[in-house]
């Protein structure tokens, strides 16, 4: 099978499987071009209610193949850039499952989801420092604000790889897996995002990416939605709730 990326929605949950597996799934120019458009086909299907990103055996993806970019990392790392702005900019709830390799644009693009699960053994890196390149200022900041200065710094500076416990410690990982339970972790924990209000999800992420001034938008959502009634309702009769609000609309 030619490099690509693999697209399905099985449950209300959109998987996108990186499989390259012959470079430990780096990601070609055509599967950078892609993703955007892939997002933008989940982003419009009312049935995907959350995103899992993985990739395909036991790694996740071990950056850009420079090979398919005519030996330019320039245009790797802008195609990596449009890539991570389009997954943070996803709508609904995204999850990376990362097992192996998760280096280079593999971490930008782990890091521009909402959450990051891993399995033991797994291992993380940030790597520009041995190219000579400059870090993307919005992929710099995105790394800060999810482990620290410091930990950005170290990661940035050496570029050297940090194994799961320690990406777990700074906050690279929400999820740190035993070898073998990643799947069933993945699969148990976004049934419980499809079953929340996904206006809930939509205003929190918002809000938590440093939305200003939408508070007033996300009350008029909240005021005609019927979520919150339905919540309660559910809540006081014991049962599952119905949310029906979409990004969709």
């Amino acid at each position: 099978m030619e490099p690509q990326l693999l697209y399905r929605v099985t449950d209300s949950v959109a998987t996108v499987v990186i499989h390259h597996p012959a470079k430990r799934n780096a990601m070609t120019a055509a599967m950078w071009r892609s993703l955007p458009e892939l997002l933008e086909v989940a982003a419009g299907d009312p049935d995907v209610r959350a995103l899992v990103l993985t990739g395909e055996g036991q790694t996740f993806c071990a950056g850009a193949d420079i090979s398919t970019l005519k030996g330019s990392p320039k245009e790797a790392q802008g195609l990596a850039v449009a890539a991570e702005e389009a997954l943070t900019a996803f709508p609904k709830p995204t999850l990376a499952a990362v097992r192996g390799h998760c280096v280079g644009g593999g971490s930008q693009l782990a890091a521009a989801c909402d959450l990051r699960f891993a399995e033991e053994g797994s291992l993380f890196g940030v790597t520009p420092a041995k190219l000579g390149i400059v870090y993307p200022a919005s992929s710099t900041r995105r790394l800060v604000a999810l482990v620290g200065p410091a930990a950005a710094k170290y990661l940035l500076f050496s570029g050297e790889l940090i194994d799961g416990e320690r990406a777990l410690r700074t906050g690279m990982v929400d999820e740190l897996l035993p070898e073998g339970e990643l799947a069933k972790r993945v699969s148990e924990f976004t049934r419980i995002l499809v079953s929340r209000s996904q206006l809930t999800q939509a205003a929190a992420k918002e809000f938590a990416d440093g939305a200003r001034d939408k508070d007033s938008y996300w009350a008029e959502q909240a005021r005609g939605s019927g979520d919150t009634a339905e919540g309660v309702a559910a809540f006081l009769e014991r049962r599952q709730p119905r949310f029906t609000w979409t990004t969709s609309g």
